[in-house]
């Protein structure tokens, strides 16, 4: 059975996310602002529903799906594209793919104890953030 990442989780690190941002066509002042903020991830999950909002002083991104269900995603917030996305459990990790534009997007969660753990990918590129529960 897999976890369930209901919970109120704030960034404690991360790393690589210029190099991230740079090979999602991100300007660089844009990739400068969104590399000093701090987010916070709000999931809630309810049987295969899940919402996950990543909330940060500058913008908000908010997901809303249910899992193993391809949906269009529109990521105009994030770098002004549309995926068709599916997201599900392999294991305890949850596993986001993104077909559209730009190659072997996707990101993938898991928790180690009350750390979140994220790692985001695109065309090669890794960048990772860990967030520390504290609801």
């Amino acid at each position: 059975m897999p976890p369930n990442l209901t919970g109120v989780y704030q960034l404690v690190s991360q790393e690589n996310m210029d190099e991230y941002l740079q090979a999602l066509d991100i300007n660089f002042a844009l990739r400068k602002i969104v590399c000093l903020l701090r987010p916070d991830k709000d999931f809630v999950q309810e049987g295969d529903h899940m919402v996950i909002r990543t909330l940060t002083t500058f913008r908000n991104f908010i997901m809303d799906f249910t899992l193993g269900q391809e949906f269009t995603e529109d990521l105009g917030p994030v770098d002004g594209r549309v995926c068709q996305t599916t997201v599900q459990w392999e294991g305890d990790r949850l596993v986001c793919v993104q077909k559209g534009e730009k190659e072997n997007r996707g990101w993938t969660h898991w928790q180690e104890g009350d750390l979140l753990h994220l790692e985001m990918r695109v065309q090669g590129v890794v960048a990772k953030q860990v967030f520390k529960k504290v609801k």
